[in-house]
């Protein structure tokens, strides 16, 4: 599946059924189970809203995160190119801070990162449908890359209808969800294993991982939880 291999992926997407459903969780826990297996990874998170300054730039928190996690080293522009201060949706963080996201900025620091790293982990914003501009969506860009795209299922009330309409329009847009991961964003969810089964009967793709409810989880080690092999 990666380098080196016939079928190889060196890219691959990371969507959300939702906004805080835990992306940038799911995402570090990819990485550091990629690193586990010796692979250069590069973590890419091409728009972020919701940033504050940090040691005089304005710096994304989920952004800092994956670049803390990759085996290959990248400035932090070369990790989150559009940082946008407002905490809102993207296309309307950009309006009011005069930025327009260029998708051909994105595809060329994509292609930089491939040349560099084993497998580049993109990270979304939001979730599949999240305009970047009053025409276009993220996912418009996802298509021109055609990338594969694993789906973060955060689990609570309300996620499977979330989940299942999700896929249905990744795969509506010709794209292949390659897996997906459960995580536990409230302990108190009840019927939780009947939840799991469902997700596991009804998505189109593999479950790579099952993250339980953990405290603070950005800051831990949760690279276990994901199975690499799943994806190959």
């Amino acid at each position: 599946m990666f380098r080196g291999d016939t079928s190889m992926i060196d890219a691959l997407f990371v969507a959300g059924t939702d906004t805080d459903v835990g992306k940038t969780v799911a995402s570090k826990a990819i990485l550091q189970a990629l690193a586990a297996k010796d692979l250069k990874t590069i973590g890419f998170k091409p728009v972020a809203a919701g940033s504050e300054f940090i040691e005089g730039e304005m710096k994304n928190s989920d952004a800092l995160h994956l670049q803390s996690v990759a085996t290959v080293a990248r400035d932090y522009k070369q990790v989150n190119p559009y940082t946008l201060a407002l905490p809102t949706s993207p296309h309307i963080a950009a309006r009011y801070e005069h930025e327009i996201i260029d998708f051909d900025v994105l595809s060329t620091t994509l292609s930089e990162h491939k040349a560099a790293a084993d497998v580049v982990l993109v990270e979304g914003a939001g979730g599949w449908r999240v305009p970047v501009s009053e025409d276009e969506y993220l996912s418009t860009w996802v298509q021109k890359e055609q990338l594969p795209v694993i789906l973060v299922v955060g689990i609570k009330l309300g996620c499977l209808n979330h989940a299942l309409l999700t896929a249905e329009a990744i795969e509506a847009d010709g794209l292949t969800i390659a897996g997906w991961v459960a995580n536990r964003i409230n302990p108190g969810t009840e019927h939780y294993a009947e939840i799991i089964s469902m997700l596991e009967k009804k998505l189109p793709a593999p479950k790579i991982g099952e993250i339980p409810y953990v405290p603070s989880a950005k800051r831990k080690e949760l690279g276990r939880f994901i199975d690499i092999s799943k994806l190959m």
